[in-house]
Formats: structure tokens, C-alpha cells, sequence
């Protein structure tokens, strides 16, 4: 079936990108830091709803069909890069705000909580691309079926992916209340997220690779 390399290589992928900030992060936090951890825990929730579905994209060959039609992939891509960018402009612009800085936000019921964390990961541009571009690389279709490592290896990436923001989630209002007290700190880590979600939009931007197809 899979191989050890390619578990540690989706692993390694998903870590990276998990800890860069992102829609997901910045949702969950600012969710868990206003209503408090219970509201982060529903929305985590449709965030894990979200991770699954795209599972069952990639196990149903999502990215066979954006191979058939490239137009639909670059759509994506670019999409997800004009996304990214607009939320680094909002970080770094005058006035802008860190992913972990207090404010008032209107409390949400659960069922809007959980609806937004689950429309927030379908239109994350992070895991799109990483189903869609990435996680096919880490299939070959010699060790057999092709469904079924598409499977293993997505649950690979919703655990990383799960355990990752809630981790950010159940840490956000420590990490607040830390940098709360440090304005200085607080300026860069909005800076800095700016910038690494400036730079994840150039690079998909400037990506000129092509959706894998893998037959079923």
C-alpha cells in the first residue's frame, strides 16, 4: 500500500503548511479568543468536516478532473492566491490586526460557528492545492489501489491538520494575553504573518505546475 516515505513526506507537507497562519488559523483563533474555547471547539469541528470532505474528493479522484480541465485548476490557484493576499494586506496594512489580538467580534450560535469553520477550510487555498497538486505525488499507482492510498494518506493530513489547530485553538488565549502585554511582539507576529501568507500567494501564483491525474 503506502509507503513509509510517503506518510512522513504528506506528514512533513501538511506540518508545514498547518503552522504557517492562514483562514483556518486566524478563524479558530479569533473564535476561541471572543466566545471563548468552547466556541473554537465547534468550530474546529466544521473545520474537521471540512478536511474530510476534501478526503473524499482526493479518494474520488478530484484531481483527475481538474487534469481534464486545467482551466478549472489555474482558476483555483489563482483564486486561492488573490485570497492570500488579501489577508496579508489586512494583517500588515495601517490598523491591522494580528490573528491573536483581542476585538470585538458578535457572539455566533453553535450552528453558525461550526458552518463558518466548515466554509472557512473548503475555501482555504492551502488545502485545495495540497489535494489537488501535492498529494497525488506522494501516490504511485504500482503499490496498488489507487483509491485506498489516496485515503491513508489524506487521514495522514486531516490528523496533522486536526491536531495542529486545535492546538492553536485551545493555545489562543494564552498566546493573546502574551503578546497583549508585549505590543512590540504583537507588531511583528502581525508583520510576519503578513508576509509568509504574501509569500504562499506568489509562490501558487507563480506555480506553473499542472493537476495530477490518477486514474481510478
Amino acid at each position: 500500500m503506502v509507503t513509509f516515505g510517503a506518510v512522513v513526506g504528506v506528514a512533513a507537507v501538511e506540518l508545514g503548511l498547518a503552522l504557517t497562519p492562514g483562514p483556518n488559523m486566524i478563524y479558530l483563533a479569533s473564535r476561541s479568543i471572543t466566545q471563548g474555547r468552547r466556541a473554537g471547539l465547534i468550530s474546529l469541528a466544521g473545520v474537521a468536516v471540512g478536511f474530510l470532505v476534501y478526503l473524499a474528493a482526493a479518494t474520488a479522484g478530484l484531481a483527475t478532473i481538474f487534469a481534464v480541465v486545467p482551466a478549472l485548476y489555474t482558476a483555483l490557484k489563482l483564486g486561492g492566491a488573490a485570497y492570500l493576499l488579501y489577508l496579508a494586506w489586512k494583517a500588515i496594512r495601517p490598523g491591522g490586526t494580528s490573528a491573536f489580538a483581542p476585538r470585538e467580534l458578535p457572539a455566533d450560535r453553535p450552528r453558525k460557528l461550526f458552518t463558518m469553520g466548515l466554509v472557512t477550510n473548503l475555501l482555504n487555498p492551502k488545502i485545495a492545492i495540497l489535494y489537488v497538486s501535492l498529494l497525488p505525488q506522494f501516490i504511485d499507482p504500482a503499490r496498488g489501489h489507487v483509491a485506498a492510498q489516496s485515503f491513508l494518506l489524506g487521514l495522514v493530513q486531516v490528523t496533522i491538520g486536526i491536531t495542529v489547530n486545535g492546538t492553536v485553538m485551545l493555545a489562543a488565549g494564552t498566546i493573546a494575553g502574551f503578546l497583549g502585554r508585549r505590543p512590540s511582539w504583537l507588531r511583528i507576529q502581525r508583520y510576519l504573518m503578513g508576509t509568509v501568507l504574501a509569500g504562499l500567494a506568489v509562490r501558487i501564483a507563480a506555480d506553473r505546475s499542472k493537476a495530477l491525474a490518477i486514474a481510478p
